[in-house]
């Protein structure tokens, strides 16, 4: 009995000892990958704040959780360009394994930090023509991501201000002369003019300060409108220009849903929240060991069309059944 109940001892031994982990082969933690942030917006800037969470929820769906198995250190650039350069290299100091760039403001400094880590943006017109890539199909170097523009939307715009305001003869085109995509989007709105009859006239702006004076003096003529391009100034104050444009009875045609949705008449152009969700599969990607050059930039899947009706009743206009019928989104 007792020699039975010894090999029973050293067989259940034997069998437990099989289980447990060496010294040597214990259970690592799981790493802890670091992602970068870097967006030209305040953080309390609502929009900001919905982009940032859609790219978390997606991130989440691949697996990846906020202090569990990586880690964002996001820098909110609150519209300083300096401010943005700053903390671009202090992004790069922390030597992430890649770093989101939420628009065409933030990869120039990103890229003059840094030419290995990885960057993927989010929001950027025309990659090829800012240098920011070599080409979409073929980015090359440490960047790519999500276009969310091409010229040619331009002059969508303006025929929707004649749409939506049939009487407007005079256009002005609100841009930051300081980005070179302020420029091109003024030229392929100059080019689609003439068949509707509308003088564009560029309004310059480089600061909040100047958009309410440039807005009146060119308000002082009758039939005028408005288009508002793309840009971080325009981002950044898109409630105040909506309340200005309403203030001068000017109808005005902006560049994203999130304008209307902050007060704006009209918008046509992609939800730039579904970048970001976008955005997150590139950056899981690369944490699996891809490389930017080898990722493609892709340009918006969808276009939407959004009227603010609250805003059309402000300036006496009424929406034709046509264009509400195929609006995306109708905020009353």
């Amino acid at each position: 009995m007792l020699d039975l109940g010894r090999r029973q001892l050293i067989t259940l031994l034997g069998g437990a000892a099989a289980g447990w982990p060496l010294a040597g082969h214990a259970q690592q933690p799981e790493r802890i990958r670091r992602i970068g942030a870097l967006s030209p917006l305040p953080a309390d800037d609502p929009e900001a704040k919905a982009r940032m969470a859609a790219f978390l929820q997606e991130l989440a769906q691949f697996g990846w959780v906020d202090g569990r198995n990586m880690r964002i250190d996001a820098r909110w650039g609150a519209g300083d360009t300096d401010r943005v350069r700053q903390y671009a290299a202090e992004l790069v100091a922390l030597a992430p394994d890649v770093i989101l760039a939420t628009s065409t403001a933030t990869v120039a400094p990103l890229q003059e930090a840094t030419r290995t880590v990885p960057i993927v943006f989010a929001s950027v017109i025309d990659p090829v023509g800012a240098g920011f890539v070599a080409s979409l199909a073929r980015p090359g170097g440490n960047t790519t991501g999500f276009a969310i523009y091409e010229y040619g939307i331009s002059g969508k715009w303006l025929e929707l201000l004649k749409q939506i305001a049939p009487s407007v003869t005079r256009a002005a085109v609100l841009r930051d002369p300081a980005i070179a995509s302020g420029i091109g989007q003024f030229a392929a709105i100059q080019g689609a003019a003439p068949p509707f009859g509308v003088e564009v006239s560029p309004v310059s702006v480089r600061d909040a300060g100047e958009i309410e004076p440039a807005v009146a003096a060119f308000a002082r003529s009758s039939n005028g409108g408005l288009i508002v391009t793309i840009g971080t100034l325009t981002d950044a104050h898109r409630g105040m220009i909506s309340a200005v444009a309403t203030r001068y009875l000017l109808p005005a045609v902006y560049p994203f849903p999130f304008f209307v949705r902050s007060g704006g008449l009209i918008s046509y152009g992609p939800d730039i929240t579904d970048s970001y969700r976008r955005a997150a599969g590139y950056v899981d990607r690369i944490l699996k060991g891809e490389k930017p050059a080898d990722l493609p930039v892709q340009q918006p899947t969808k276009i939407d069309l959004a009227i603010n009706l609250k805003a059309a009743k402000a300036l006496g206009l009424e929406i034709p059944r046509t264009m509400l019928a195929r609006a995306d989104e109708v905020i009353e």
